[in-house]
């Protein structure tokens, strides 16, 4: 019998497992790669990269991970906030005088003007509210993060907006893979909030890809990481958990003391038979989105205007972002060196809406909108690929903070972990899966020492 089994390569079970490593583990992943959605590939100096690319920084989770392992990390350099509207590219400058910068009529820079007033005032209280206090645990901190402004979404806290200032919030709000009409209205202005101010949240890149941290993990653990190993049904028992899995077409079974379920809420749900009925319910009711997003490598020689952006909102486009991957590189060299790494991102409705469509249509779609915003862009392009995830992330809706204490509670032998489980992504799911593998590292421990007691007993009662 194993001490754990890990159900989940993604970022939150492979974190579970590096706390865990030191016990006879093993970690199921269904796909044939780790990570999730952390996924990136190097390409020289550079890497191409599809998802989780920002990452906490010093007194988090994720940086005690990121030294336990390893893995070099800095602060994200470069502009967050430029943006392209109706024409016009803005590198900087103070984003409450952007509507008087780019074209737009008199009636949306009014109303664009009241509106952002309303969320520069609510980023804040955000700040405030969102900000650990002296020894407090992470999961008290994230419930009153879920509570800020739950009960109304972020449409209903801006009002009806006319289209050009509508589309000015719209890319940033729906990075979440929620929408306006959909999340609510705290974690919307968490993420301007994300955007405002880089002292705080997820304000760092890893050096050589995201895929780096998740990849010397999984190294590092060997043979204790199984791919293509999709997991049909996990069963509690008393004493232990069984769990079935499929694997190059042969049905296996493993037993464990303990499972962290480190996959989407929906298939944690599914495979998670005999589950808690709340908690199976409250997972039922964790809702998401999609992500689509493009890498495009470039072969440029001379420099660009994105040199030093890292993030261009890109409202009413095929994507909602352009991530400039390369500038962290950029931001080292006493010389531009040749090339560069961007990435596209269109999660939520922009993403919805190219799902159906092939990777080859996508990349189209993407090149003639990133033409028109860096003329001459796809005469550079030397390698792009789409990558899809129906399942992408979860986003808060109302009425999500109400079944957070359920989702957090105990589950018997069965460890929930991930990023559903809060409102930092990457730094949700690494910390969920350390206090997983926290809690069962005691319980391993507890159950250890009163073997060791039975097994004193058992020797004096024989002598």
């Amino acid at each position: 019998m194993k001490d754990v089994i890990i159900i989940g390569g993604g970022l939150a079970g492979l974190s579970a497992a590096w706390r865990l490593k030191h016990h006879d583990i093993l970690l199921l992943e269904s796909d044939n790669r780790v990570g999730g959605r952390v996924r990136s590939e190097r390409r020289g100096d550079y890497w191409l990269n599809w998802g989780g690319h920002l990452y906490a920084g010093a007194g988090s989770a994720t940086d005690e991970l990121f030294q336990s392992v390893g893995t070099t990390a800095l602060p994200v350099p470069g502009i967050l906030s430029a943006m392209h509207l109706n024409g016009k590219l803005l590198l900087g400058g103070r984003v409450e005088l952007y509507p008087f910068r780019v074209p737009m009529s008199w009636k949306s820079r009014f109303a664009m003007i009241r509106a952002g007033a309303k969320v520069r005032a609510a980023v804040v209280k955000y700040s405030k509210i969102a900000k650990k206090r002296p020894a407090e645990d992470y999961r008290v901190q994230q419930q009153r993060v879920l509570e800020f402004m739950s009960d109304r979404t972020f449409a209903e806290f801006t009002g009806k907006l006319p289209p050009d200032a509508d589309a000015i919030f719209r890319p940033t709000v729906s990075r979440s893979t929620g929408s306006p009409e959909t999340m609510t209205a705290g974690s919307g202005v968490g993420y301007f909030n994300l955007i405002w101010d880089k002292s705080e949240g997820l304000s760092r890149n890893i050096v050589g890809g995201p895929s780096t941290l998740t990849n010397t993990i999984a190294t590092t653990l060997g043979e204790r990481v199984q791919l293509n190993a999709q997991v049909l049904e996990v069963l509690q028992k008393e004493d232990s958990v069984v769990v079935r899995y499929m694997q190059d077409g042969v049905e296996q079974v493993e037993e464990a003391r303990y499972a962290v379920l480190a996959t989407p809420a929906p298939i944690t749900k599914k495979i998670a038979v005999n589950i808690d009925p709340e908690i199976a319910d409250a997972l039922g009711q964790v809702t998401y989105g999609p992500h689509v997003s493009a890498a495009f490598l470039t072969n440029e020689t001379e420099p660009q205007v994105w040199d030093d952006v890292y993030a261009f909102a890109t409202p009413k486009r095929s994507f909602d972002i352009i991530l400039h991957q390369s500038n962290l590189v950029r931001s080292m060299e006493t010389k531009r060196q040749p090339g560069s790494s961007m990435m596209t991102f269109s999660p939520g409705e922009s993403g919805r809406r190219l799902l159906d469509n092939t990777d080859e249509e996508i990349t189209q779609y993407y090149l003639k909108d990133l033409n028109e915003i860096f003329p001459g862009f796809s005469d550079h392009v030397v390698e792009a690929q789409v990558k899809k995830f129906p399942l992408g992330s979860a986003y808060i809706f109302p009425g999500r903070e109400k079944i957070q204490p359920i989702l957090t509670k105990s589950a018997g032998r069965l460890f929930l972990a991930g990023d559903y489980l809060g409102t930092l992504y990457t730094e949700t799911a690494i910390q969920t899966g350390f206090t997983a593998a926290q809690g069962i590292n005691s319980l391993l421990e507890f159950e250890f020492v009163e073997s060791k007691k039975e097994r004193k007993i058992e020797v004096l009662i024989s002598s």
